[in-house]
């Protein structure tokens, strides 16, 4: 394979990489790295290069990684248990819970306090700016002014500790109001739902369902063993609503008062009225009337706002759903490859998140000096340290940086593909691209660019064809620079188009290593454009539009090397046959010989 025109391998972050295999083994790699699961982790870095002054804390735990998620999911179902077993043991055991219960409310116990500690190790993501906060000094502030206590105050065991003090098991409302504390932990059930929510691997509708009906499910449970407290602790359980029907009740099962307690509370919220059971004393009348207009309000409430709320506030999510199930609908009528089905939501999922930032519109608002002041501070330090605008002017930089277009790219996407015209350049400011060719068999991996690497550069200098394939490896933060504005650059000042040529001529000796057309002047800085190294090495390359341009400038034809070599030399001995005809064209000279071998 001819690496004559490879374009900026050498300076990538990750080093140069090779490996091969077909079209279909490189799909099935694809999904095998890259499924749905991972497009509900992707966290969007902020514009322009961010570089914290000191690596992640190997203790501390990603909020996105696969374990803790499984970790949260259980702690879920223990949440969803505690929430239950509570009121039941209250109102049915007068919260002195016995055997099974007992025990597994201490092994409950002991997993929220597991929960506590590893709280302390896991990064957040700070609401201001969206960032993954990965300081454990902060997360740990953090924590502490915001749910620990609370959280603590759930989990300490009172009944257990009052019988370690005492050697007697306490009943009364102290200890039952000391245990509300445990509805604290209900917040992680609404962060479990909101989360699965926006992730396209489950159906909203029936996540949806599922959260409405397990609201529903807890005010009915809650409301049944509130009342049927009321009947056990009144002082004439005859005359009570279940004891009217049923004398005697607490001789009954378990299960028969438990049900018989569900029946009211789902009578009463629905409103079908009242039957074989309800209020016989002025306690149960006064509980029922609070209830029923808690029930009226609730029933406005959920009608009136909630329809409000839940059709403004996941509009963009019923609308990215809906984006996402008319893209599946497409791949399947049109039979695409599984490849193109992962590109295709990719692209959307990250399209979503980038948009409900707002980055781009709120730029594209303000007025152009702003505009110039945010770009300069998010993307000159990337773009000043690129080789190809190395000693560049500030003037220049500040051109290129507020013309410049900030994008996301999703892992394995083609940003560039072989044999395509060239538009633009790309600036990688995050992220990881591999510089991939593909000779019609199989595609091999020839390099690996990193931050503040640049592809694109030769095809748009030369306006030739490219000559491989960019494609993302990680989430991508680039830089697009229309090939226009680069020349248009170039062309408002001949002295940085002069320092941009050296340092693409330059970069290009080193990747290519033909450091000994450099000859005497390697070292030199000077700013004139009869350097020996320009000529030859763009004749070396192969690239004849980029020479031509050199001589129209007026360099030279028949400069050489240390060895006697000219450019047409060169371009001779390697059969860049259009390279020839542009030295002919200027009127080389057809005479000179050169001593030494020439380049093969």
């Amino acid at each position: 394979m001819k690496i004559s025109s490879f374009q900026s391998t050498s300076t990538s972050s990750g080093g140069a990489t090779s490996g091969s295999g077909s079209g279909y083994g490189t799909s099935r790699s694809f999904n095998r790295s890259f499924n749905l699961r991972n497009l509900s982790k992707l966290l969007l870095p902020p514009l322009g290069y961010s570089q914290s002054p000191t690596g992640p804390d190997k203790w501390v735990v990603s909020p996105l990684d696969s374990r803790y998620r499984c970790w949260e999911t259980f702690m879920v179902i223990l949440v969803a248990y505690s929430a239950w077993v509570y009121p039941f043991e209250v109102a049915f055991m007068n919260a002195s819970p016995k055997g099974g219960l007992e025990v597994a409310d201490m092994v409950v116990d002991i997993f929220f306090a597991i929960d506590i500690v590893l709280t302390f190790f896991v990064a957040y993501i700070d609401s201001s700016t969206q960032l993954l906060v990965r300081d454990r000094k902060r997360i740990t502030r953090r924590y502490l002014k915001t749910f620990f206590i609370l959280d603590v105050a759930s989990t300490i065991p009172f009944q257990g500790l009052a019988y370690l003090a005492t050697g007697k098991v306490r009943e009364g409302w102290v200890y039952t109001v000391l245990g509300v504390f445990r509805l604290w932990r209900l917040r992680k059930v609404k962060q479990f739902f909101t989360r699965l929510e926006k992730d396209i691997r489950f159906s909203y509708f029936w996540i949806r369902c599922a959260r409405l009906i397990a609201v529903t499910l807890f005010l009915v449970h809650y409301a049944g063993c509130l009342y049927y407290m009321i009947a056990d602790r009144y002082p004439n359980r005859d005359k009570t609503w279940i004891g009217a029907v049923t004398p005697n009740f607490r001789q009954e099962s378990l299960w028969m008062r438990y049900i018989s307690s569900i029946y009211w509370s789902i009578t009463t919220m629905t409103t079908v009225g009242y039957g074989d059971l309800h209020a016989q004393n002025n306690v149960e009348m006064i509980f029922n009337i609070f209830y029923m207009l808690f029930n009226l309000g609730l029933t406005a409430y959920l009608i009136g706002n909630m329809t409000n709320l839940v059709v403004e506030g996941t509009r963009r999510t019923m609308e990215f759903r809906n984006s996402i199930r008319a893209a599946s609908n497409f791949v399947s009528r049109n039979r695409l490859p599984p490849r193109l089905q992962q590109q295709i939501l990719a692209y959307m999922c990250l399209k979503f998140r980038a948009e409900s930032l707002n980055q781009q519109q709120l730029i594209d608002q303000l007025p152009k000096s702003i505009c110039k002041s945010i770009c300069e501070h998010l993307f000159l330090p990337v773009v000043k340290e690129v080789y190809l605008f190395k000693d560049v002017s500030r003037e220049t930089l500040l051109l290129l940086v507020t013309r410049t277009k900030p994008e996301y790219i999703p892992p394995k996407e083609d940003v560039i593909v072989q044999n395509e015209a060239a538009d633009d350049v790309y600036i990688i400011v995050s992220g990881e691209v591999e510089i991939i060719h593909f000779d019609g068999d199989r595609e091999q991996v020839v390099g690996t660019l990193g931050t503040r690497d640049i592809f694109g550069e030769v095809s748009a200098l030369s306006d030739r064809a490219q000559c491989f394939t960019f494609r993302t490896r990680t989430l991508s933060q680039l830089l697009r620079l229309k090939q226009a504005t680069l020349k248009e650059a170039m062309q408002s000042k001949a002295d940085d188009s002069v320092i941009i040529i050296k340092n693409f001529l330059r970069h290009q000796i080193e990747v290519h290593d033909m450091k000994d057309l450099l000859g005497e002047n390697a070292g030199e800085d000077s700013s004139g454009v009869n350097i020996p190294c320009n000529l030859l090495t763009v004749a070396a390359t192969g690239n004849s539009s980029f020479l031509e341009d050199l001589l129209r400038v007026g360099m030279d034809p028949d400069v050489g090397d240390s060895k006697g070599r000219t450019a047409l030399h060169i371009a001779a001995s390697k059969g860049y046959e259009e390279c020839v005809l542009v030295l002919l064209r200027h009127g080389c000279n057809v005479n000179i010989k050169g001593s030494g071998s020439l380049y093969h």
